[in-house]
C-alpha cells in the first residue's frame, strides 16, 4: 500500500465505540466570507469515510449559506467502511454496471475504483457496488487546505490501469456558490471508460422529502419507473404529492428526456418550507440521470461519460449555487451559465 501524504492537522480522538462524530476525523473548514463548508478528509486508518463506493475526496459534511444548511448525515446506521455512509456532494465512479477491470479479473485479482484504489475482487460474483472490497493499494494522496479551498491530489499505480486524479473544492470569493473541479490524468496502458456522477444527498435544513421539494430540470422530465402515489411530473419539474415515511420507504428512477447538449446539465432543488434553493450546473454533457429519494434526503444524480486514451487528460466541473426563496421580483432561477 503507498503511502498517504498529508498536509492538514490530524487530531486523534480516544472514544468509546458507536460514539464518534464527523468532529473526530480528519477535516478543514474553508469560508468565502458568506459561506461555510467543512469538508471531512481521506485518511486510510483515520477518515470517516474508507467504503469502497464512493470517491473518498471531497466529503462535505456541512455547508452554510444565509443561515440554512444544505447537507448533512442523511442515514441511520455508521461504519467507516459502510457504502453509503457518506455526505454532501460525493461521486462514483462507474463503467457500466462493473469498475474498471472487473470483469476481467479473477477471484483473488485485482480492479480499480477511481477515487479509491486497488481493490481484489473476492469472489466470481458480479461487481456490486453495495459491496465493500479489501484495499490494497490506497495510492498517493496529498491533501492541501487554504482558507477558501481545498485541494486532492489522488495517484495510483498498478498494472494497465493507473492515473492522477486532481480534484479541488472552492468557495468564489463573496459568490453563494461551491465550485468543484476536476482532472483525470491516464498514465496507464489501458483507455480508462467510465461514467462518473455525484450523489448529492441535499437534505435542506433537514426538511422530510416531501410536498415542500421541487427538483426542476432544464427539459420535460420522463420517469421510466413507476412513481407511485409518491412524486409526479408538472412541466419541467418533479414534485412530492406525500411525505415519504420514516422506516426506509424509498423511490428510484432512471429519468430521460435531456439532450446531448452540456446545457441539460443543470438540476434545481428547492424547498418552500426553508425557502432556499440549489442549483447544480455541470459543464459537460449528461450521459444519464438517476433519482433516488428517501425521507432524509432528496437526490438527482447527473452521470457524465468520458473515454480517456494513456497519456491524455479529462477535465469537468460542476458549480452550485445557493439561494433563498422567494427570488427578487418573483423571478425564476436563470438556467445554465
Amino acid at each position: 500500500m503507498e503511502k498517504t501524504l498529508k498536509l492538514y492537522p490530524v487530531t486523534l480522538f480516544l472514544c468509546l465505540a458507536g460514539t464518534l462524530t464527523a468532529a473526530d476525523f480528519p477535516q478543514a473548514e474553508i469560508s468565502n466570507g458568506i459561506i461555510k463548508a467543512k469538508i471531512l478528509l481521506p485518511d486510510t486508518e483515520h477518515g470517516y469515510y474508507r467504503g469502497t463506493r464512493f470517491d473518498w475526496d471531497g466529503v462535505v459534511e456541512s455547508l452554510t449559506y444565509q443561515g440554512h444548511n444544505f447537507f448533512g448525515k442523511w442515514f441511520d446506521k455508521y461504519e467507516p467502511t459502510l457504502h453509503d455512509a457518506i455526505m454532501g456532494p460525493v461521486e462514483e465512479f462507474r463503467t457500466g454496471t462493473t469498475a474498471l477491470g472487473y470483469d476481467e479479473a479473477k477471484p483473488g485479482g485485482l480492479f480499480v475504483k477511481i477515487g479509491v484504489g486497488l481493490l481484489k475482487k473476492i469472489d466470481d460474483q458480479k461487481y456490486s457496488q453495495f459491496r465493500t472490497y479489501p484495499l490494497v493499494n490506497s495510492g498517493t494522496r496529498v491533501v492541501t487546505p487554504e482558507r477558501d479551498h481545498v485541494t486532492f491530489q489522488h495517484d495510483l499505480r498498478s498494472e494497465g490501469y493507473s492515473y492522477e486524479y486532481r480534484k479541488t473544492l472552492r468557495l468564489p470569493f463573496h459568490k453563494p456558490e461551491l465550485v468543484i473541479e476536476h482532472s483525470l490524468k491516464n498514465t496507464g496502458s489501458k483507455v480508462i471508460e467510465t461514467d462518473v456522477y455525484n450523489h448529492d444527498f441535499y437534505m435542506i435544513d433537514n426538511q422530510p422529502a416531501g410536498p415542500s421539494y421541487r427538483v426542476a430540470f432544464t427539459f420535460p422530465p420522463e420517469a421510466k419507473n413507476n412513481l407511485k402515489d409518491i412524486l409526479e411530473i408538472k412541466g419541467d419539474s418533479l414534485v412530492y404529492k406525500r411525505e415519504l415515511q420514516p422506516g426506509g420507504e424509498s423511490l428510484f428512477t432512471p429519468i430521460s428526456g435531456f439532450s446531448d447538449k452540456p446545457v441539460d446539465n443543470d438540476i434545481i432543488v428547492e424547498n418552500t418550507t426553508a425557502k432556499a434553493g440549489v442549483q447544480e450546473i455541470g459543464n459537460r454533457p449528461l450521459s444519464n440521470i438517476d433519482f433516488w429519494t428517501i425521507r432524509s434526503t432528496v437526490c438527482p444524480e447527473g452521470y457524465i461519460h468520458m473515454r480517456i486514451e494513456p497519456g491524455k487528460t479529462y477535465t469537468w466541473k460542476i458549480t452550485y449555487r445557493f439561494y433563498t426563496l422567494p427570488l427578487p421580483n418573483g423571478n425564476k432561477k436563470k438556467r445554465h451559465g
